[in-house]
């Protein structure tokens, strides 16, 4: 397998020439590249918390599928490890629909006459992003007020795996739902 391009080369947000149509004619990519996001949503869904601790977007771009199965799992490990299934709630809310297309260039010895090529050629489907915007949510976990170091902790952990800057906002849902009655 190549090795992929760095993240430079597919980091801004342009328009997207990504249209999957249910009509093959219609559609603009052939092929949807396999996704390697397992789960979108880990933990007990069913527990009533204290906090809610969102890892918020600072800047606009795109983020790997495989960075943020990377972040998911490094996260969710920590969790897991030390509150176990039922002491969390974690969601991924961002999904990778934009489709990263490659146009295959030679390389080596001769390879200059080659590598010129088409102007602006479509390329093939390689790999799949998530399009973030300023403020977007990219993660979402939910614990109670003893566990909140942990929970940054985690958080920050995802943070290292992804590309771009972000905060964490936390929620107090107690608070939240004593002011709404």
């Amino acid at each position: 397998m190549a090795r992929l391009r760095k993240f430079v080369a597919y980091r801004r947000l342009e328009r997207p020439y990504t249209r999957i149509s249910k009509y093959r004619e219609k559609s603009y990519i052939r092929g949807n590249p396999h996704k390697v996001i397992v789960k979108y949503e880990m933990g007990d869904q069913n527990t009533d918390y204290d906090l809610q601790l969102d890892l918020v977007s600072k800047d606009q771009l795109q983020i790997r599928h495989n960075s943020l199965e990377s972040a998911r799992m490094s996260c969710n490990r920590l969790l897991e490890t030390t509150l176990g299934k039922n002491g969390y709630h974690l969601i991924l809310r961002k999904y990778p629909h934009h489709i990263l297309r490659e146009h295959s260039i030679a390389s080596g010895a001769g390879a200059d006459r080659l590598s010129t090529g088409m102007a602006r050629p479509f390329g093939k489907p390689v790999s799949a992003a998530a399009r973030v915007l300023i403020g977007d949510i990219i993660f979402s976990l939910w614990v109670n007020k003893n566990n909140l170091e942990l929970a940054k902790k985690a958080l920050r952990r995802a943070q290292y795996k992804m590309p771009c800057s972000y905060i964490t906002v936390i929620h107090d849902l107690k608070k939240e739902a004593a002011i709404k009655k």
